[in-house]
């Protein structure tokens, strides 16, 4: 069996690489050559081409034949067109802002997906509401118009060893500088589905292994446990033996925590995985607080280089005299904050019993 992987160097290509190998393919990678990895074995054939350039493209598949192609890099368009008819299964990754509101919060009446958000969600159909997520939903269509069979992957935000976009740096460098402090909007409370990258390669050979059920189907797919921003602050901080004071303020004036949210605001971005799980059987290889705090130690190893292509692409300015200073600023009109007294203090309802709700009716109660 012939396999080919267009990409396959990236944050899930060598665990797709493997998987493929292991389940019996003779795996070729077609990718620019500008990455290699030593994850990817000896016997993996490559093919250094521009998976971007659709007449380069056309000319490396002219006289290959394979049984199974996964695209998980370059114009997908073209590789659902130039694969069409070649008697080939096409499995493709693209990702959530084809969703209406993953990027643009405020083109949803009223502002933010919904959650979770399930693969018939209303995607965006307009130029207006996000021109970005206009083409990945037309390059869905086109996907299906070539491959009615396909298998098309709606990755989150990816996280572990080479990811071009290592949002998780924005915390570890942080702790490496030795900061104590980090500011995080609405006490760092929002939820983004997260994907770790050997999670999301078992996602995408499990459709390998049930063509007939993943056949025609779109799967949104990401690490089954979600954690809010905050909480990835604390296991990063903890698996570094260190420990980050969160300094909560309003969404407006967080603004060293946009790199982050990797969004213009606070709202939750969470896929529904029912789909996922029940037709393919997923579930995670690696628990996600384990995954985090593996991607923070090998951030450790290899840091990105200050103001290189990582932090370039980041846009985390590290600035940290104007971190201390908004935080200054914003404890200031905090301390000068005026008490504002309430003729009856409104409470948590008669139904909350935690901590500063309704004192036991008994103190005999069992």
């Amino acid at each position: 069996m012939q396999a080919l992987v267009i990409g396959g160097t990236g944050p899930t290509g060598p665990f797709i690489v493997n998987g493929l190998r292991e389940r019996g393919y003779a795996v070729t990678i077609l990718h620019t050559g500008k990455h290699e990895v030593p994850e990817i074995p000896q016997d993996v054939e490559h093919l250094h081409v521009d998976p971007w350039d659709p007449q380069a493209l056309l000319h490396a598949l002219k006289g290959r034949a394979f049984e199974l192609c996964i695209a998980a890099y370059g114009r997908l368009r073209s590789i659902a067109e130039l694969t069409a008819d070649r008697g080939v299964r096409l499995i493709s990754l693209g990702g959530g802002p084809s969703y209406l509101g993953y990027m643009n919060p405020a083109a949803l009446e009223p502002p933010g997906m919904r959650v979770p958000v399930p693969e018939e969600a209303q995607r965006v159909a307009r130029a207006e509401q996000d021109a970005k997520g206009l083409r990945i939903a037309l390059t869905e269509d086109a996907v299906f118009k070539h491959h009615p069979q396909a298998t098309h992957f709606r990755y989150p935000i990816v996280y572990g060893p080479r990811q071009p976009l290592p949002r998780d740096w924005s915390i570890v460098r942080r702790v490496l500088d030795g900061r104590r402090q980090i500011i995080l909007p609405d006490a760092g409370l929002s939820l983004s589905h997260c994907g770790y990258a050997e999670n999301l390669a078992h996602a995408v050979l499990l459709a390998v292994d049930r063509p007939e059920a993943s056949a025609g189907r779109i799967y949104n797919c990401g690490d089954e446990q979600v954690l809010s921003l905050a909480q990835v602050v604390a296991v990063i901080a903890k698996a570094l033996n260190r420990s980050l004071e969160i300094i909560s303020m309003p969404y407006a004036l967080a603004t060293p925590a946009r790199p982050l949210l990797m969004q213009p605001a606070s709202t939750h971005r969470v896929y529904d995985l029912t789909r996922l799980r029940a037709e393919l059987g997923y579930r995670d290889v690696v628990p996600a607080e384990e995954a985090l705090a593996r991607t923070a130690r090998w951030l450790v190893d290899h840091p990105p280089a200050p103001g290189g292509p990582e932090e370039i692409v980041l846009q985390d300015p590290f600035d940290y005299p104007a971190e201390d200073r908004l935080i200054a600023e914003w404890q200031d009109v905090l301390a000068r904050m005026p008490e504002v007294e309430f003729e009856r203090e409104p409470g948590y309802t008669l139904a909350y019993s935690g901590p500063g709700g309704r004192a036991p009716s008994s103190a005999d109660f069992e």
